[in-house]
């Protein structure tokens, strides 16, 4: 009898794949986030949303603002979940020094990529974007559209 594989868990929690079409991404960087342990049980069960969600600069601290993270039906009774409150992200004093700038100078936006474990921990891949005209939107998406349609001649023609 053979043994049946099982497929690796995906360390992904949750992805944003809005943002990479409304805006153009220059830069990842990764942060950590400051949680309560019914958040963390939640994002283990997949119960995040992050694609209507934006990070904000407030005191020179950046906070994922407008994400929701559904609580779970057996959280304890004595704590009052918040799905929607603000988490602090958690990265190097440079790093965030850089961002605020270019936020600030450049008309940058800072916008959450995706969620993800690492070494246990929640992740968050915050990317440096600015915003697409509806032009650059049709223009990508005639791309994308150009590059499948190559995909499937090649594919056919072998």
């Amino acid at each position: 009898m053979a043994k049946k594989k099982k497929k690796a868990p995906s360390n992904t929690i949750a992805l944003n794949r809005k943002a990479r079409h409304d805006y153009s991404v220059e830069d990842n960087f990764e942060a950590g986030l400051v949680l309560e342990g019914w958040e963390i049980k939640s994002m283990r069960e997949h119960q995040v949303q992050i694609s209507e969600s934006y990070i904000m600069v407030h005191k020179n601290e950046l906070f994922w603002i407008g994400g929701q993270i559904t609580p779970l039906l057996s959280a304890s009774t004595h704590i009052h979940p918040n799905p929607t409150r603000p988490r602090k992200l958690l990265m190097h004093r440079r790093e965030i020094d850089r961002l605020i700038g270019q936020i600030e100078r450049k008309g940058y936006t800072l916008l959450p990529l995706a969620l993800y474990w690492k070494n246990g921990r929640a992740k968050m891949d915050v990317g440096l974007a600015k915003g697409k005209k509806a032009h650059d939107k049709r223009a990508a998406d005639k791309e994308q559209d150009w590059n499948r349609e190559k995909q499937r001649t090649l594919k056919h023609s072998r």
